[in-house]
C-alpha cells in the first residue's frame, strides 16, 4: 500500500518512479472511473511529458445492454490495443491508464487486430471491391458525408474515410485502380488539407463479421441457447447483418478472447484509491444484470410477438472477469495501492515520501 498519498499526487508519484533509470517498461494505473481516468491522464502529461501514454476506456453502455458502445470509444480502445500490439520489446517505457471497468472486461486477442489491419500506400494499386469487404467485415458503416471515426463514403474516384483511433480523416484520390493520393480533411468543412504518403487502417469494431466469425456465432449461439431459429437476432447475424448491441455477445465472434493484462506481459500495476471497492461492485452489478436478463427471459411467454424481441444473455465470465480472475491476473505483479490516508494499524504500508525516496513500486 501507498499511503499518504492524496489525490493528485499519485500522478507526481507516477512521474518520478518513471523517469529513473530503474523504472519499469511497462506501467498500468487502474482508476477508479472515467474521470478519475482524465485527471490522471492530464495531470500526468503535465509533470512527465515526455513520457508516452495510452488509455483504454471502458463501453460507455451497461453490461447486457440493448445498445452499443459509442463509436469514438471503440476507436480509442482498438487504437490503444493496436498499438499494444505491435510494441517491441526494446521500445521506450510505456504507461498505460485505464478504469476499473474497462480492466474487468474482456478484449479481443492480438491475432485479430494482426489479420484485420490494412494499409495504404500512394501509388499502390487498390480493389474497390476487397475494400468494401474489408469495410462490412470490420464494423465500418456507409455514409454520404464522413464526419466521425468508423465512417467511409465512396464517390466515383474518391473514398473518403475516418480511420478508428485518428484525429482526421483520410481523403482516397484513385486514377482507375491506383491510388494517386491520400490527403487528411477537414470532417466539418470537407476541405482537404496536407497530403500524406501512406496510412494503416484498423477495425472500426471488436467484432468482425467475416464468414468464420458468423459460422462460430451461430455455433456457440445454438449450443448455448438451443433452437434459436425464431429469434431475429440470431437471423440478423446469421446473414451478415450489423445489429445495435451485439458487442455483448463478443465471445461468440471470436476463437477466444484475451485481456488488457496480456498486453501487457510483466507490467506493474497501480491502483487507484478505492478500486478495489468499485471493482467489487463492477462484479455484483454484472451479475445482478446477468440474473435479471434470465429471470425475464425465462418469465416471457412462449411465442410472444408483442413485446421487444428475446434476450438471451452469455453468462458473465464469458465477457467479463471475476473477482478471482482479476485477483489471479494482479498476481505475480508489482502492484502499489494508492491510499489518501495514513495507513490503518496492522496493514503494511509506504508512505508517499519514502517511496519517492526509494523509486519503487511495493506490494
Amino acid at each position: 500500500m501507498l499511503s499518504g498519498c492524496p489525490e493528485g499526487f499519485d500522478a507526481l508519484w507516477l512521474a518520478e518512479i518513471l523517469r529513473r533509470d530503474d523504472a519499469p517498461c511497462l506501467h498500468l494505473h487502474i482508476a477508479r472511473d472515467a474521470a478519475r481516468m482524465s485527471a490522471l491522464a492530464d495531470a500526468l502529461a503535465f509533470f512527465a511529458p515526455g513520457i508516452a501514454t495510452l488509455s483504454f476506456p471502458a463501453w460507455d453502455c451497461l453490461p447486457y445492454d440493448r445498445v452499443s458502445p459509442n463509436r469514438e470509444t471503440v476507436s480509442r480502445r482498438i487504437d490503444t490495443l493496436a498499438a499494444l500490439a505491435d510494441r517491441k520489446d526494446d521500445d521506450a517505457p510505456l504507461v498505460v491508464i485505464t478504469s476499473v471497468n474497462a480492466v474487468v472486461q474482456r478484449v479481443p486477442a492480438r491475432e485479430m487486430l494482426a489479420h484485420a489491419t490494412r494499409r495504404f500506400v500512394r501509388n499502390a494499386r487498390l480493389d474497390l471491391d476487397d475494400l468494401a469487404g474489408f469495410f462490412a467485415r470490420n464494423g465500418f458503416e456507409r455514409v454520404g458525408t464522413v464526419r466521425e471515426p468508423g465512417e467511409y463514403a465512396v464517390r466515383g474516384g474518391i473514398v473518403d474515410i475516418f480511420p478508428p483511433g485518428d484525429e482526421m480523416p483520410v481523403r482516397l484520390d484513385l486514377f482507375g485502380d491506383e491510388i494517386e493520393a491520400l490527403r487528411r480533411f477537414d470532417p466539418v468543412s470537407q476541405r482537404t488539407l496536407e497530403p500524406i504518403d501512406a496510412m494503416s487502417l484498423k477495425p472500426a469494431s471488436e467484432v468482425a463479421l467475416d464468414e468464420a466469425a458468423i459460422a462460430r456465432f451461430r455455433t456457440g449461439y445454438r449450443e448455448a441457447f438451443g433452437s434459436v431459429t425464431d429469434d431475429p437476432f440470431y437471423v440478423a447475424i446469421s446473414e451478415g447483418r450489423k445489429q445495435i448491441g451485439m458487442e455483448h455477445w463478443l465471445p461468440l465472434f471470436h476463437e477466444r478472447l484475451a485481456t488488457l493484462f496480456d498486453y501487457l506481459p510483466g507490467a506493474s500495476v497501480s491502483l487507484d484509491n478505492e478500486a478495489d471497492k468499485v471493482a467489487d461492485g463492477r462484479f455484483e452489478m454484472i451479475a445482478d444484470y446477468y440474473d435479471a436478463r434470465v429471470t425475464y427471459l425465462e418469465a416471457r411467454p412462449k411465442g410472444a410477438t408483442d413485446t421487444a424481441p428475446p434476450y438471451r444473455p452469455l453468462p458473465p465470465n464469458g465477457l467479463y472477469l471475476d473477482a478471482e480472475a482479476f485477483e489471479r491476473e494482479l498476481s505475480g505483479r508489482p502492484v502499489a495501492q494508492i491510499y489518501p490516508f495514513a495507513a490503518p494499524e496492522g496493514i503494511a504500508s509506504a508512505g508517499y515520501a519514502g517511496v519517492m525516496a526509494v523509486g519503487a513500486l511495493r506490494v
